[in-house]
This record gives C-alpha cells, sequence and structure tokens, in this order.
C-alpha cells in the first residue's frame, strides 16, 4: 500500500507493532530519519505494547516445572503440521495489517500463560479464562493503536504517573497507558473518568502500570481524568483529580 507524505505520520503505531509490510517500512524508516516526532511516538508506542505484554503476566506456581517434567514421559510427540500448498500465498495477506503482528500476539500469549505448557486440571478453566481476557485486551488495545486516525497525547499526573491517551475516532475508543504510576494504597483504586462538559462519567479502573481501553463513549469528551478513589470505584469523583488531560484532535 502506498502513502502519501502527507499521511506517512499514522504509520507510527503500525511500525510499532510490525504490522507493515516491507515496502511501508522501508520508506517510514526513511521518514523517521526527519521526522522527530515521528520517532518519538513510535518509541512511545513500542513502550506501550512492551507495558501490555508486562501487565498480562503472571508467575507460574513452584510446582509446574515438576508437573510439567513428569508428564513429559506420558505425552506422545505429534508429527509436525505442515500447510496446505495452496493456504500459504494468502496467509501474510489475511494477517498483516488487520491485526497486531503475530510475533507480539505471541509474546502476549505467553506472558498471559506464564510459559506453562502443563497445568494441573483443576486449574484449566481459570487458566483459558486468562488467555482468553489477555486477548481480547490484547486485540481491543492493538485496534486503537493500529488505527490510521490514531492521535496521542501524554501528560503527567500530579502523583508523578507518566500518561498517554490514544484515541480513534474510527474505532470510537481510547487508550490510556500509565507509567511510574505509585501503588494506590489499601482500599483503594485509581479511576478514569471521561468529561463531557464538566460532567464526570466513570470510565474504568487502574491500580498499576499498564494499557487499559476506556469504557464509554470518548466521542463527545473533551478530556480524561484521574482519580483516587475507593476499591472498585465510585459513580462520581470523590477526590481532586490527578490529571486532567484534553483528549487529542
Amino acid at each position: 500500500m502506498n502513502h502519501h507524505a502527507t499521511d506517512i505520520h499514522t504509520l507510527a503505531a503500525a511500525y510499532a507493532l510490525d504490522a507493515l509490510d516491507d515496502a511501508e517500512r522501508r520508506d517510514f524508516e526513511l521518514h523517521l530519519r526527519t521526522c522527530e516526532a515521528c520517532r518519538q511516538e513510535a518509541a512511545e508506542f513500542e513502550a506501550t505494547t512492551a507495558r501490555l505484554a508486562a501487565a498480562a503476566s503472571q508467575t507460574p506456581p513452584a510446582a509446574a516445572k515438576a508437573q510439567v517434567m513428569a508428564a513429559i514421559e506420558e505425552v506422545r510427540q505429534l508429527p509436525p503440521r505442515v500447510p496446505a500448498p495452496s493456504s500459504t500465498p494468502a496467509f501474510s495477506n489475511i494477517f498483516r495489517r488487520r491485526s497486531v503482528s503475530l510475533a507480539l500476539a505471541a509474546s502476549v500469549a505467553a506472558a498471559a500463560l506464564g510459559g506453562v505448557a502443563v497445568w494441573q486440571t483443576q486449574n484449566k478453566q481459570a487458566v483459558e479464562q486468562q488467555a482468553r481476557q489477555a486477548q481480547q485486551q490484547l486485540d481491543a488495545v492493538s485496534a486503537v493503536l493500529a488505527a490510521p486516525d490514531a492521535r496521542t497525547v501524554h501528560g503527567k499526573a500530579a502523583n508523578g504517573a507518566l500518561t498517554t491517551v490514544v484515541s480513534s475516532d474510527r474505532q470510537n475508543k481510547a487508550v490510556f497507558t500509565a507509567a511510574n504510576l505509585p501503588a494506590p494504597g489499601a482500599g483503594k483504586t485509581y479511576q478514569l473518568w471521561l468529561d463531557h462538559d464538566g460532567t464526570m462519567s466513570p470510565a474504568g479502573l487502574i491500580d498499576h502500570d499498564g494499557t487499559v481501553v476506556l469504557t464509554g463513549n470518548p466521542a463527545d469528551a473533551g478530556a480524561v481524568g484521574l482519580t483516587l478513589e475507593p476499591t472498585g470505584g465510585s459513580p462520581q469523583p470523590t477526590t481532586t483529580p490527578l490529571m486532567l488531560m484534553a483528549l487529542p484532535t
């Protein structure tokens, strides 16, 4: 796909997600040599995807390794799966620009599962549910980051947290990322808000560094707020906002 000079700036997210074809990547890397704004934005998108993978990770239980090693002796090795020749040419076309790169998806899925190949039977459903939730989160965030009309704004909260909001009118979604977010404390959580002409509507919770898709409709909102609230959140802010950042336009 060819891109004119007027829209090559929109490829920063797709570049960070390794979702460009070879020609697009070459063009964008040439563009990066002269565009400081795109260099910074691509680096921030790469940091966001790394934080997303970290947020989805979990530590496997101590007994997992022993269980895996014991099960290996009883599991028959399957022959390699060779795709039919007719399916090969279409593979890259299906996945090239419609989703995040397979490498990123695999890394997040591996983090979510903790690298465990065999798990206790009683934990199977919980692990599968967590994997589905991690994949859904990845898909939702990636759709916004890779949207052609994705726009980004950066800020800093009163408690020192570094914040980023990426919004897409086409997706009608906005993504919030926090770094260096202090622990909220016992019985507390951070709550996000969408400011609709002075009326604050709940937009989700976040209690540690990571990335979340804001709930609610950001289309007619002017800003994103962050407050410290009781665990579970509040219907309206009960504390002074730590941040009120205008949505990117």
